[in-house]
Formats: structure tokens, sequence, C-alpha cells
């Protein structure tokens, strides 16, 4: 038995091909730089970028909820989930490119009937047979066209896009966080303002009804105070919603009851840190979304092999052995051995349109995952690109604004002393209010319009991807059997 499995191995292993075309990474065309030329010169490493890339606002707060957000959010935990089940079907693609052995014991006792005629007196007599087994078995797939080498590498490629899905995920929920509480932080800036407002225009009313009844100030003066401060006052009720809003959206995207979050409100948006240093080939190794892109494309050509393979006769290696007799003691005789070996061919029959058909589907699969492919690539510049000049654009324009509200707030505190000294109507005071009030709330807007930007530009250029840093697989007993 050891002798013709022995013989046979190597002569299967030599006739081992493989049905999977070789698979070449996709090439994508980039610049030298971004082609905005607001873009600052770009080095080859990114060191300025830390993983923990919301730390370079220098929030307490939102640096404790991103941490949070990493290990609890259920949209990541699902996808973990999900990368654990693709890892068990890789393991078990590799264990069928293996032998299963199996064994067998068992123990009978049986009483066979014998009937015996004695001076022509028919007797039946009993015989008690005790029976032992001990036995083995394998079962060996041989694989000569390479099916189930090409299911590991697509398992193998499959699970790595899992796990830089898995990557591509926790940034996508890490920057909504930072979006999110940047969004709360501006409702909570925007109410203060309002807050301040309220008690201003209470003021105010309240000062206008004195002038009323001293003469000087009309009706109308008196009913458009109660119109300003009403409508503050509603303006502040719905920043208050969207407050708590924003912190009911933190508490579930850290896995958490809306209810179960408390954070204090500071009415404070963190200041813009630096523009990050990224060029289009650091952002291909960076992204796990593009990464994943490409180890499905590497996938989809591996199912290639196996499609084709699934088609050529299936050819696998069996055997049985062990020791069978009535006596336990002398059971592992050599007397009592028993063994089989032999090879095991099954084919459902060549159909050459089939063949042709299950190719063509498999090829398509591979363009349509290189589609894909690329408009992930695009997608993911084209991001960066809008960030990029949304960034830059609104650090001018907080700047322009800021001075816009400088001089509005200006106009309104000269507005104000003409209208206590007479000299103006209320119209001229409620026309200034509103006029810092829209400047005061279109420069915080700002402000979360440009963090958000430069979220987004720190996590494109957060969490580095190297295909060094995917998980190995066990090799193949038949060697690498990927063409070449």
């Amino acid at each position: 038995m050891k002798l013709v499995f022995c013989l046979a191995l190597p002569v299967l292993v030599l006739l081992g091909c493989s049905m999977e075309p070789p698979y070449q990474k996709p090439e994508v065309k980039t610049e030298a730089s971004f082609s905005e030329d607001v873009w600052q010169e770009a080095r080859p490493q990114i060191a300025e970028v830390p993983d923990a890339w919301w730390t370079v606002f220098q929030d307490p707060v939102l640096s404790d909820l991103e941490k949070q957000v990493s290990v609890s959010n259920q949209t990541i935990l699902t996808n973990l989930a999900q990368l654990r089940a693709a890892k068990g079907t890789l393991n078990a693609s590799v264990a069928s490119l293996y032998p299963t052995f199996g064994t067998a014991t068992s123990a009978t006792k049986s009483r066979n009937a014998i009937s015996t005629s004695v001076n022509g007196v028919n007797q039946v007599n009993s015989n008690l047979i005790n029976t032992f087994t001990l036995s083995g078995s394998f079962s060996w797939d041989l694989d000569l066209w390479g099916r189930l080498a090409s299911t590991v590498h697509e398992n193998e490629a499959a699970m790595q896009a899992t796990a830089e899905t898995l990557a591509a995920v926790r940034l996508s929920e890490q920057i909504s966080l930072a979006q999110t509480y940047f969004a709360m932080r501006t409702a909570e800036a925007s109410a203060a303002t309002l807050r301040q407002t309220v008690a201003a225009n209470e003021k105010f009313l309240a000062l206008t009804q004195k002038r009323y009844q001293s003469g000087v100030a009309a009706t109308s003066d008196v009913a458009a105070a109660e119109t300003q401060l009403c409508t503050s006052q509603a303006q502040l009720l719905d920043q208050e919603i969207l407050r708590a809003q924003d912190a009911h959206a933190i508490a579930v995207l850290m896995g958490k009851q809306p209810g179960e979050l408390n954070l204090e409100a500071t009415g404070q948006l963190p200041a813009a840190p630096p523009l990050p240093v990224l060029i289009p080939s650091t952002l291909l190794q960076r992204r796990p979304d593009i990464a994943s892109a490409e180890r499905t494309v590497a996938a989809a050509n591996a199912a290639v092999g196996v499609a084709k393979a699934a088609l050529y006769p299936d050819i696998s290696l069996n055997g049985s052995g062990g020791f069978r007799g009535g006596l336990l003691p002398k059971l592992l005789n050599t007397s009592h051995e028993f063994w089989s070996v032999g090879p095991a061919i099954s084919f459902s029959g060549y159909n050459p349109k089939l063949y042709d058909a299950v190719t063509e589907e498999a090829m398509g699969n591979v363009d349509q995952a290189l589609s894909q492919y690329r408009q992930t690539v695009l997608t993911a510049f084209q991001e960066v690109e809008d960030n990029l000049v949304a960034a830059r654009q609104l650090e001018k324009e907080e700047k322009v604004q800021f001075l816009a509200l400088q001089a509005a707030r200006l106009t309104l505190k000269d507005t104000l002393d003409q209208y206590k000294a007479g000299t103006l109507s209320y119209l001229n005071v409620i026309t200034a209010q509103n006029t810092a009030l829209t400047a005061e709330n279109t420069w915080i807007a700002v402000r979360n319009r440009q963090l958000v930007a430069i979220g987004i530009l720190l996590k494109n250029a957060a969490g580095p991807w190297d295909e060094k840093n995917l998980p190995p697989v066990n090799p193949s007993p038949l060697g690498d059997t990927t063409a070449k």
C-alpha cells in the first residue's frame, strides 16, 4: 500500500496544472500631484497624518468618542463578523487540499443456527461468534486541474477584500462621527449666539415699551420688537433640536441608546488643523476601499480557474484498511489485516459550448470587477479634489466672513446707540440685528464646512494599507499550481 502510494504521488503532482489565468495587478495612471493648484507639494511618505487622524483637531472629547466608536459601532462589528466568516471560508478551502482521514471501530456478537441430523432426528445447535473490527480510511482530491487551489486563491483574495472593507467601514464611521460632532458643536455655537440675541431682544423690548409709554416710540416699534424676540426664540429652539438630534446620532454611532450618552455643551468648534500632505500614488496605497476593490478583481480572476476546472474530470485517491478478527488480544496480527487503495474518477462529460459559456461568464465578472476598481479610484480622486479645493477656499472664506461679522457687529452697535438717541427708527435696529445674526451664523457654518473638508482629507490619508500585512495562507500540498 505504501509503495503504491509513494510511486503514484510524484506522477500525480507532475500532472497537476491550473485553469487559472495569471493575475496582474490593475495599473492606474496617476499624476505627480492633484490638479488643484492650491495643493501643497507632497513628499513620498505621509508621516504628518497619524492613523488616529482625529487627534490633529486637538479635541479631547472628539478623541475619546472616536476611540469608542472604533470598538463598539455596530456596523463595524457586523463587518468584523463578516471578516471572521471569510477567514473560516478560506481555512476550509485550504483544508480541502489535504487528505481526509477517518476511523471506525466495532464489536459484534452474532449467533448462527446450525441444523444437524442424528439417527434421523433433526437437531438445531447455535454458534456464538465474536467479531472485532478496527479500520481507517482516507480520501484525497488530487486537484489535477487546480480547482481547489484556485478556490483557495479566490477565498484568500475575498478575505483580504473583506479585511480592507472593514478598514474602509471603520474610517467611514469615524468620519461620520466627526462630521456629526462638528454639526453638534455648530448647533451649540449657533444656540449660544441666539441666546445672546434673545437676551438682547428682551432688553430692547423692555426699552421700546418704556419709550412707547413715554410717547417717544410708536406701537409698531413695540410690535416689531416683540416679533424680533419671538423669532429669535423660535430659532433658538430649532438649534436646540438639532443639537439633541446630533447627540443622539453620536450615541447610535457608538452603539449606545440615544439617552445613554451625556455630552456637555461647549458651544466651541475645534480649530482647523493644517491640510494633510497627500499625492495620488500614496492615495492608492493608503485607501482601504481601493485595496478592497483590487482584491475583488483578484478574487474574480481566481474564480475563472474554478469555473474552468469544474468542467474537467474529478480524480481522487481513496483507501481503507484495518484489522478484523474474533479475538481482541490478537486483533492486530497481520493475518487479520485487510486494505484497499485506488483512484476514483467522476466526469459529467465534456461540452465545448458549456466550457466557452462558463469561461465567458467568469471573464465577464473579471471585467466587471476591474471596472468597479477603476471607478473606485476615480471616485477617490474626485473626493480628494473636491475636499481639497473646499478646504483651501473655505480657509479664505472663513477669514473674509469673520471680517464681515466684525463689521456687522460694529454696525449693530452704532445703530443701537442712534436708536437710543432717537435718531433712527426701530426698523434700522431690526435690519442691523438680522444682518449681524446672519453674519455670525454664516461664519459658524463656514467653520463647520472647513472642518468637515479637512476631516475627509485626513481620513483619505489615514490607516495605510500594505499588502505585506495581509494574513498568509498555508501552502498547497501540491505546491503552487497557479498558471505562470
